[in-house]
């Protein structure tokens, strides 16, 4: 079982910055991927960026270039700098986490989720 707490969220106006954190309850080297989503009224749920086990990472299209994941391995965090904030960053974004059973089952864990509002 994986917990997963995020916070960071809040009000911001366009071309402003965020930093949102997500800690887990393991050692996040187990984690292969972790990731934020997220999710704005009325939409489904969607990839905004995801690191793996080794470092590598991927970002939707939407935010390349003004979102960088990261984590501090030693914290068992995980951090999203979000700058040039638009009004379509709008929604809730919540921390996943999946990990993989020794029988190779795969188990995906979400935070509760953090309010990033974007607006003048």
């Amino acid at each position: 079982q994986v917990q997963l707490v995020e916070s960071g969220g809040g009000l911001v106006q366009p071309g402003g910055s965020l930093r949102l954190s997500c800690v887990a309850s393991v050692n996040i080297l187990s984690i292969n991927p972790m990731g934020w989503y997220r999710q704005a009224p009325g939409k489904q749920r969607e990839l905004v960026a995801a690191i793996s086990s080794g470092g590598s990472t991927n970002y939707a299209n939407a935010v390349k270039g003004r979102f960088t994941i990261s984590r501090d391995i030693a914290k068992n965090t995980m951090h999203l700098q979000m700058n040039s904030l638009k009004p379509g960053d709008t929604a809730v974004y919540y921390c996943n986490a999946v990990t993989i059973t020794a029988r190779g089952t795969a188990n995906a864990y979400w935070g509760q989720g953090t309010q990033v509002t974007v607006s003048s």
